[in-house]
C-alpha cells in the first residue's frame, strides 16, 4: 500500500540534454515533441529566441535553452529537437518551443527526493531552477518554466539586440 501512495505522489519529468547538463521539466506542461525543422527567423529577436515555427497552423515561438543559459546557441544535430510546452501566464495559456540537444528520458521523481536550489555552483540562474530531483543515483536540474519562459525578460534581451544592431549600423560602438 505504502508504495501504490509513494508512485502516486511521484511526478513526472521529461529529462533533456542541453550540452552534457540534465534538465527536466514537468511533464505536465508538455504538449509534444517535434524533429528540429523550418524555423522561421526572426528580425531583432532576442538572442535566445531562435525564431518561430509553423505548428498546425499557428505560430509558436522557439526558445534556444542554450542560448537562454549559456549565452551561446545550439548547433544543430540528428539528435536536436523541439519540446512544445504550454505554460499559464495572466489566466493565459501561451504555447512556446523548446530548442534542447537531445531528449534522454521521463521519470517519476518523489518529492523526497527533490531538494532546493542550491545557492551555488549551478551553471544557470538560480531562479530558472525549480529544485534538484535524485533519480537512478544521478541528479537532474528540475526547471521553473515560468522564469525559464518570461516573456518580458525575453522582449528585453530582444530590445537589447535591436540597440546593438542600431549601434553596428550607424557605426557607433559606445552604449547609448
Amino acid at each position: 500500500m505504502d508504495e501504490e501512495r509513494t508512485a502516486e505522489d511521484a511526478r513526472k519529468y521529461l529529462c533533456f540534454l542541453i550540452g552534457s547538463e540534465k534538465y527536466g521539466i514537468d511533464i505536465v506542461n508538455v504538449m509534444e515533441i517535434i524533429e528540429y525543422g523550418q524555423v522561421t527567423r526572426v528580425p531583432l529577436a532576442p538572442q535566445a529566441v531562435r525564431g518561430v515555427l509553423n505548428l498546425r497552423g499557428s505560430v509558436i515561438p522557439i526558445v534556444d535553452l542554450s542560448s537562454r543559459f549559456y549565452g551561446y546557441r545550439s548547433g544543430i544535430t540528428r539528435l536536436s529537437c523541439i519540446v512544445v510546452v504550454e505554460i499559464e501566464r495572466q489566466e493565459e495559456r501561451i504555447t512556446m518551443g523548446l530548442l534542447i540537444d537531445a531528449l534522454h528520458e521521463v521519470v517519476d521523481i518523489r518529492p523526497e527526493n527533490t531538494e532546493q536550489t542550491p545557492g551555488f555552483g549551478a551553471k544557470i540562474r538560480s531562479e530558472f531552477i525549480q529544485g534538484i530531483g535524485k533519480t537512478h543515483g544521478r541528479f537532474v536540474i528540475l526547471l521553473n518554466l515560468d522564469r525559464v519562459l518570461d516573456i518580458e525578460e525575453l522582449k528585453a534581451g530582444g530590445a537589447a539586440a535591436a540597440r546593438t544592431q542600431e549601434r553596428a549600423s550607424s557605426g557607433s560602438t559606445a552604449p547609448r
